[in-house]
């Protein structure tokens, strides 16, 4: 039975063997939808080239590369500061540094081959006087334009607003 004549008939449910044999039917292409889809992080198609413009010129070009929930959830987790509970002994969360972690963000989605080049440019550190790529970003990008860059990584990690979800 075709899969949408069967959603699209509202008062007709359908049977648990009739879902088993649709996925069965379908298994080729449902296990190369799932192997593409999990290639974002390797795959540079879906990048997204990041101009700085100051004064009407690009004065800093680089990639950036979808990031995973693990990715994010990292970088969160590097930027917050834990106490410990007196009474039960239990690590909580306190406070996130929300600066480093928008750099760290956009530092880990940094398509590697620019990252070496730009963040981890040692002699841009020894100028700047930081000690690693994330306090770069920090330092070379305003507020503004990590705003910019986060909301487009947002865009391209499939964050969509809710308005976006209901329009599809």
């Amino acid at each position: 039975m075709n899969r949408e004549k069967i959603e699209a008939e509202d008062c007709m449910e359908i049977s648990e063997e009739e879902n088993k044999a649709f996925y069965r039917m379908n298994e080729r292409e449902i296990l190369q939808g799932l192997l593409t889809a999990a290639k974002f992080k390797t795959d540079l198609s879906e990048a997204v080239t990041i101009n700085i413009k100051r004064a009407g010129q690009v004065i800093l070009s680089f990639r950036i590369r979808p990031l995973g929930e693990d990715e994010y959830t990292k970088c969160r987790k590097q930027n917050t500061n834990y106490k410990r509970n007196k009474q039960t002994g239990v690590r909580i969360a306190e406070s996130v540094d929300s600066a480093r972690y928008r750099a760290q963000i956009i530092y880990e989605a940094t398509v590697e081959e620019d990252r070496a080049k730009i963040w981890d440019n040692k002699e841009a550190w020894r100028q700047l006087n930081v000690i690693n790529g994330v306090d770069l970003v920090e330092a070379v990008l305003m507020a503004g334009e990590k705003d910019d860059i986060l909301n487009k990584l947002d865009e391209i990690s499939g964050f969509q607003s809710m308005e976006d979800t209901a329009k599809n």
